[in-house]
């Protein structure tokens, strides 16, 4: 979602860091660039006027002079505004007596319906028992598609079709909550293609009614400057407690994150992104502004491991980081691995969230990386279980079998073979280390895909 404004940040740094010093006249060249790159990225105008006022007051004083590296010291400085705009990570107000209602409201196409599941799903996750309500009774596909995804994730689903208010809905939700012994209830409002009197009546009413512990907005992260407006608007007639933005893995450029947050002073609670329903996040302001500055997301990357570790066989991985320490790695455990890792996500995605590699993530294609391991796969699967176990009998006549039957070459086998081999001159250095081996304990279970990250940067 931020990367052309990482890239332009990023682009205004490397310039300081070329000074041996940094005096006035570079803090507001810099920061003009810095102001293209904010607007460029769809920020209000009026929070990038007070966002640089705030770094250029910070940034031509003492702090800068002690520096003897000037980028970095402006980093720091933009790092800190950014998180004092972004705000604190809200977490959800849940107290008091059950159940809680959690009310989402934003505008038609913004992705509530899908929200409303994914944040049913992220709740049960957390041992909480939630109801799904289909509110929005102006469009009929909603509540379809709320029952379904209900019904996938076996999550209980209340609706009364489209003839009931849906206050009345709502209200009759609490009352099926509580004999059914479930603790949230999340309604999914109707929305309009633009805001108007009549939806902001209803969803005004079922505030009133039902009290909700949270009122979430849930905003397409590519509104771009229309999310002032929108924000603002829900803002004053429901009073909002957070927001939930979605669709930021898309082709966003990241201001409506900014300004949202900015203008409203509630906090943001969770993003939103791709189709799956555990595609959903907790949101960490100090996360989001390391990856604006390209300073990467490792915290996130551990969480995806460790989350990403109940999908994975867990005999599996620690049966191969066994056989990696004892030298025994073979084409058969490459493969393996390799389908584990791919439970975590796309790999592009997972070089980002690595300090330092996102750089590297930019000039290696999403496309190209998935392919490669789909090339590796289709090697690897077309060998007999002898030659993946016994790489060393694979002979001329055989590797022109397999480039055969995987549709690839026998120059791409033997680059595969070659990479294989310098996989296990290192693994067999590790052996002999002892900090290596007391690593590989840890490694036993999710922990060895720390293992399976030689095959996966293949």
């Amino acid at each position: 979602m931020f990367e052309t404004l990482t890239d332009r940040l990023q682009a205004v740094f490397d310039k300081l860091n070329k000074r041996g010093f940094l005096n006035e006249q570079d803090v507001d060249t810099a920061l003009r660039e810095v102001r293209q790159a904010l607007l460029e990225a769809d920020v209000n105008f009026k929070i990038v006027k007070e966002f640089l006022a705030r770094v250029r007051e910070r940034a031509i004083g003492a702090e800068v002079h002690k520096s003897l590296t000037p980028g970095q010291a402006v980093v720091k400085i933009v790092h800190e505004e950014l998180l004092k705009t972004l705000g604190e990570g809200g977490k959800l107000d849940l107290g008091g007596a059950a159940p809680h209602v959690i009310m989402l409201v934003g505008l038609q196409g913004a992705g509530k319906t899908a929200t409303a599941a994914k944040l049913a799903l992220h709740l049960r996750k957390k041992g909480r028992k939630p109801l799904l309500v289909a509110a929005d009774t102006y469009r009929p596909a909603a509540i379809t598609q709320l029952e379904v995804l209900g019904k996938q994730l076996g999550i209980p689903v209340h609706s009364e079709g489209n003839t009931v208010r849906p206050p009345d809905i709502c209200a009759h939700a609490i009352d099926v909550a509580t004999r059914t012994a479930r603790d949230i209830v999340i309604l999914d409002t109707a929305g309009r293609l633009q805001i108007d009197e009549t939806m902001m009546g209803e969803i005004a009413e079922i505030r009133r009614r039902l009290n909700p512990r949270e009122v979430l907005l849930v905003a397409d992260a590519m509104t771009g400057q229309e999310a002032v407006k929108i924000a603002d608007a829900f803002n004053q007639r429901v009073q909002i407690t957070g927001l939930i933005l979605t669709k930021v893995d898309g082709d966003a450029r990241g201001g409506a994150a900014i300004s949202m947050r900015a203008t409203t002073g509630v906090p943001i609670k969770f993003l939103g992104q791709g189709e799956k329903p555990d595609a959903f996040e907790e949101f960490h302001p100090d996360r989001l502004a390391s990856r604006i500055l390209g300073m990467g997301d490792m915290l996130s990357l551990i969480e995806k491991v460790t989350a990403g570790q109940a999908e994975m066989d867990e005999k599996e991985m620690e049966r191969a980081a066994n056989r990696m320490m004892a030298g025994k790695f073979d084409l058969e455990d490459f493969l393996n691995q390799l389908k584990q890792i791919k439970k975590l996500g796309p790999l592009h995605d997972l070089l980002k969230m690595i300090p330092g590699f996102d750089k590297v993530s930019k000039d290696i294609s999403p496309v190209q990386t998935e392919k490669q391991i789909k090339t590796v796969e289709a090697i690897i699967s077309s060998m007999t279980r002898k030659e993946r176990r016994n790489p060393d009998i694979l002979d001329g006549s055989r590797r022109r079998r397999i480039a055969k039957g995987s549709g690839t070459t026998v120059e791409q086998i033997n680059d595969l073979m070659k990479q294989f081999r310098d996989a296990q001159k290192m693994m067999k250095t590790m052996q002999n280390n002892p900090r290596m081996r007391a690593m590989s304990g840890m490694m036993g279970g999710g922990g060895a895909a720390g293992g399976g990250k030689s095959p996966g940067r293949r």
